[in-house]
């Protein structure tokens, strides 16, 4: 079970790139739409009708119909080999999409489904993103056992020079040795690296020696392991000084990494997901810091762990820039978080958030007792959190219908400090048991409780009814004091 506090205060919203595309180009509605789709253009008359001087699509010059091209490449086509469609339209449009393989990002995606060199004879010398093969029921085990051999003997080929991307999801450990074997040379163009195990749930797979991608891998971009025990990955990582998204999850004990490792390659991550597959950390923590590491590009930080690792590796940070933090501990008896109290407080995203395009905070407690899950919250949550004055939308989602052992009183007190808050949102077993709270409140007490408070959305309850009416008595002595609350209903 799972309780979850988030924050959103707003979106920003832009206008759509196509409508203003439709809206410039001089050709008609029919020959548009085979380029932007048919829902951009309106029917029976093109945008530019009222003129005398429409021409067709095949009139451009070449270097407008490659922006055209990028436009649905990057926007409207599905799949790395999206551009295919182009390519079969005419000679002229094949001619132009291969005479900008740079603009268009041309990419030949390979699953497996026969060997590699097949597809070398048949394309262009383009770079070359290896994928999983898809998985389906309708797929027989010997068939897929056949593309992963066949992925495997991709990236054991002589075309290491050309691949741009590795993603392999859910790795059969069957598959996983000669997978990892293959992998132990340099991919001098890689850049997206995306390797994930499937049900590595007894720490079946070993561990991947310093010689993963021989050690080295200076263009790399995004790295995603999940289960994949690496405890060398320090190293790879050093070398990678293009590094802007860093995704380790499920970490094993085999694949444990320092705070302090990790903060020597983290200066220019714009996204760091860290997450632990069980409670571990070492007895002895190393000593605060004399200064923390700066980073300026930071925004997004997702952890899963335990309370200790968590305020070790925030010692050594700043990141002025986050905006989206999303926090799982493991339980514990007691909760001290000072230094994610600081990262919050000097985040300057969380602090003006009329400026914010997108603020997103989510704190949740691993634990199957939903009492101490809730102690718990509200230890994390005490009245010196820094977003409790500003915070305007609380989310609290209990994702397994086992709330029966937290008392009334442990939600009063959760709910307490949050003054500021005018939307609380609650799924169905959250809003049982707050509605039980809050309708115990004397008239005086439920008049200060969550002063700001203005609409109650509850979602998922069945039947959608029954817990309303339990909100009459809270709800009428709001009314009755100036400040009404709304009740609303979803499914």
């Amino acid at each position: 079970m799972s309780f979850r506090l988030r924050l959103r205060p707003f979106r920003c919203h832009i206008s759509s790139l196509l409508a203003g595309l439709v809206q410039l180009l001089p050709c008609d509605a029919h020959s548009l739409s085979t380029i932007c789709g048919p829902s951009q253009v309106p029917f029976g008359r093109s945008s530019c009708a009222h003129r005398q001087d429409r021409v067709t699509i095949n009139t451009f010059p070449d270097d407008i119909l490659v922006e055209i091209f990028f436009f649905y490449v990057n926007h409207w086509s599905i799949g790395t080999n999206g551009w295919h469609t182009l390519i079969h339209v005419c000679q002229n449009w094949r001619y132009i999409v291969f005479a900008s393989p740079i603009r268009l990002s041309l990419r030949l995606e390979y699953r497996g489904k026969r060997p590699m060199s097949e597809m070398m004879d048949v394309w262009p010398v383009l770079p070359v993103v290896i994928s999983q093969p898809h998985a389906s029921w309708e797929f027989s085990k010997s068939y897929l056992d056949s593309c992963w051999g066949n992925v495997a003997g991709a990236l054991e080929s002589e075309h290491d020079h050309r691949i741009c991307e590795i993603h392999l999801f859910d790795i059969p450990t069957s598959q996983w040795e000669r997978l990892a074997a293959a992998m132990q040379k340099s991919f001098p163009e890689l850049t997206i690296l995306r390797v994930w195990v499937e049900n590595n749930d007894n720490d079946a797979v070993t561990s991947l020696p310093d010689s993963f991608l021989g050690g080295t891998a200076p263009l790399l971009r995004l790295v995603s392991l999940d289960d994949c025990p690496f405890p060398g990955i320090p190293k790879l990582l050093l070398s990678a000084d293009q590094l802007v998204a860093l995704n380790l999850w499920n970490i094993p004990e085999s694949g444990h990494i320092s705070p302090q490792d990790l903060v020597a390659v983290m200066s220019r991550l714009e996204s760091l997901n860290l997450g632990f597959k069980c409670p571990q950390y070492p007895a002895s923590r190393p000593r605060p810091p004399l200064s923390r590491s700066v980073l300026p590009a930071l925004t997004r930080l997702v952890f899963k762990g335990v309370q200790e690792y968590l305020e070790d590796l925030l010692a050594q940070i700043d990141a002025p820039l986050i905006n989206n933090l999303e926090i799982i501990f493991f339980m514990d008896l007691d909760f001290v978080v000072p230094q994610l109290h600081r990262l919050i407080d000097h985040a300057g995203w969380f602090k003006t958030c009329d400026r914010a395009i997108f603020s997103d905070l989510l704190l949740e407690i691993s634990c199957r007792r939903s009492d101490w899950q809730l102690a718990s919250l509200a230890q994390v949550c005490s009245s010196s959190f820094p977003l409790l004055p500003t915070l305007v939308r609380l989310n609290i989602a209990d994702e397994a219908p086992q709330s029966h052992d937290v008392e009334t009183t442990q939600w009063l007190e959760l709910l307490d400090p949050f003054t500021a808050v005018k939307d609380l949102h609650l799924s169905n077993q959250v809003a049982r048991h707050v509605c039980q709270a809050l309708e115990e409140l004397a008239e005086e007490r439920a008049t200060e409780f969550l002063p700001a408070l203005q609409s109650i959305f509850l979602r998922g309850l069945e039947p959608l009814e029954s817990v309303p009416k339990n909100f009459e008595g809270f709800v009428s002595k709001r009314k009755l004091s100036g400040r009404p609350v709304a009740v609303h209903c979803s499914e």
